[in-house]
């Protein structure tokens, strides 16, 4: 018998740290561990001790006599990846080696995201290690709340961690908190040995084109946010009324936004979408989405595991173009010779699969096109359609356009081409990577290092990779910043962070902090269990702060 790792993995690997055998990789000291769509066990190795079950936190792990019909695939994939992967080597110990702080250690960490909370995981397993969390909203947890579809309930497992960690003697929120606006930079490392930026990418890519500014036209980012309830995006508003909608991007993003508009409002009641967005989707037109991929099939930046699950969705046809599936000269000669890696062999095997279904008769369908990039978006006073240019491969594998034009007629255009940072007041930024420089999580500026300045997340790497990695890049950070006030390296603050409360309420910023978090966490789920769901969120910010025990008459 053998388990098999399925669609939720989030990789954060702790299933690895458990395993008694060594059988699922790839591990963090691989080199592989950071780009991997997810994590996988060898068929051959495992002893089905079901270690690995218990301590996943989203559910992803299952026995494979226990496989529904919609997961025995991966049983397949896990066993694929083994074909071309050496994994002979031993796991080393990915325990931290940071020395334990000899005197009191207090740190600003500024957000409350999944990079945030697992730096902070780190950090205050030492007791002496004070951490408090800045977050601009009222509540944490970042793009596991408002970024996460609503359809995979599971992946929010990793909320577990987050409680955790929260709930330790050691940890503060500060949420509806902005640094920047209600306290500077300047002013936290006056009061904390350290200050660790983890506030993420909040920004859309562009892409570029005449007509982008269009009503109709919209960004990802801003979309997501509006189904998952984010209480900046509470009051968009959305027309759907069209049948045709066009998503441009190829990454999981835009598998989400597809399969949010096409998934029946029914199914999705039962989840903790927005009750705004699940109203405007019952009211939705939408009958087909249009998937764009400027590179092709081999390329595609969604996992296998998010694009097998497109195959799977009640009452929606896939339908691909098997002349769109080219192949670039070098994945066609690694094909051929049997050299190809195998988590993009998976990825055109399972194209290739679903081109090859008979023509369905479902009410809705999606539609991939690979090789294709939008070159204007059309409309006068609000979007009708989208031109499109076909690419092809050049020799040396990259991709040029070509003569052939062609138009889509649609009401809607959703940009999905991926997140982007923004600099941060006070810090260093590098505008081309959208990326805070720095080293193994230290800030430097011009190569000098800040003293006593961190990044972690996105902000630190640039927008990839997704939670679980958020986990391994957050714990990386902690442990430089352990490591430098060890040696010495962090600057004394100057007054105390005990002061920070008084501060805060000197300006008329009603803080909210754990107690109030709970408040506003435990009235979602009560909500949530009257409705059968596990959670309404609530819509706005005075909402949230009522929730939090907070008068209406604190700052918003």
């Amino acid at each position: 018998m053998t388990h098999i790792i399925t669609q939720p993995c989030c990789n954060d690997a702790s299933c690895v740290v458990v395993c008694p055998v060594n059988c699922i990789h790839p591990t963090p000291d691989e080199p592989g561990f950071a780009t991997a769509e997810m994590l996988y066990i060898d068929p051959e190795t495992c002893i089905d001790c079901g270690a690995c079950i218990e301590e996943c936190p989203v559910e992803a792990i299952v026995p494979d006599y226990d496989a529904s019909t919609r997961q025995e695939p991966y049983l397949q994939i896990n066993a694929d990846f083994y074909l071309d992967h050496d994994v002979a080597a031993g796991l080393e110990d990915m325990g931290s080696d940071a020395p334990p702080p000899a005197a009191d250690l207090h740190v600003a960490i500024v957000g409350a995201g999944p990079a945030a909370l697992y730096a902070a995981e780190e950090l205050v397993r030492y007791p002496a290690v004070k951490v408090d969390a800045f977050d601009r909203l009222p509540t944490p947890y970042g793009l596991v709340r408002a970024g996460v579809a609503p359809d995979h309930p599971s992946t929010k497992g990793v909320e577990r961690t987050f409680v955790a960690t929260a709930g330790r003697k050691n940890f503060e929120y500060f949420l509806d908190v902005e640094v920047g606006r209600d306290v500077t930079l300047e002013e936290l490392r006056e009061r904390y040995h350290a200050v660790l930026y983890a506030s993420g990418a909040p920004t859309d890519r562009r892409l570029g084109i005449e007509g982008e500014e269009l009503p109709g036209s919209v960004s990802a980012t801003d979309f997501v946010a509006w189904y998952n309830c984010h209480p900046e995006h509470v009051s968009d508003r959305y027309d759907l009324s069209a049948r045709r909608a066009v998503v441009v991007g190829n990454g999981n993003v835009a598998l989400d936004v597809a399969r949010i508009l096409l998934t029946h409002p029914d199914q999705l009641a039962g989840s903790d979408i927005a009750d705004h967005a699940l109203g405007a989707l019952r009211e939705s037109g939408v009958e087909e989405v249009v998937v764009l991929g400027r590179r092709g099939i081999a390329e595609g930046a969604y996992t296998n595991a998010e694009f097998l699950a497109m195959g799977s969705i009640d009452g929606v046809d896939v339908v691909i173009d098997e002349a769109d599936l080219v192949l670039d000269p070098a994945t066609a000669a690694a094909e051929t010779d049997g050299t190809l890696d195998s988590t993009v062999a998976t990825k055109i095997r399972l194209a290739r699969e679903l081109a090859a279904r008979p023509a369905g008769s479902a009410p809705r369908r999606i539609v991939f096109r690979y090789l294709t990039a939008p070159v204007r978006i059309l409309g006068d006073d609000r979007v009708y359609g989208v031109r499109c240019v076909r690419n092809a491969f050049t020799g040396d594998g990259h991709v040029r356009a070509t003569d052939e034009t062609f138009d889509l007629e649609a009401g809607a255009v959703v940009r999905a081409i991926g997140y982007r940072g923004t600099p941060v007041p006070g810090l260093p930024f590098d505008e081309v990577r959208s990326v805070v420089p720095n080293v193994a999580g230290r800030v430097t500026d011009e190569g000098a290092a800040v003293p006593g300045v961190y990044v972690a997340g996105w902000l630190k790497r640039g927008a990839t990779g997704g939670i679980g990695m958020n986990r391994w890049c957050g714990h990386e950070t902690a442990h430089s910043l352990l490591t430098d006030f060890a040696a010495g390296l962090l600057p004394p603050p100057v007054r105390s962070r005990d002061e920070v409360p008084g501060l805060l309420a000197e300006r008329g910023v009603a803080r909210v902090d754990d107690a109030g978090w709970r408040s506003i966490d435990s009235a979602e789920k009560a909500a949530g269990r009257a409705a059968k769901r596990p959670r309404v969120k609530l819509a706005d910010v005075q909402e949230l702060l009522r929730a939090a025990g907070i008068g209406s008459d604190a700052r918003v």
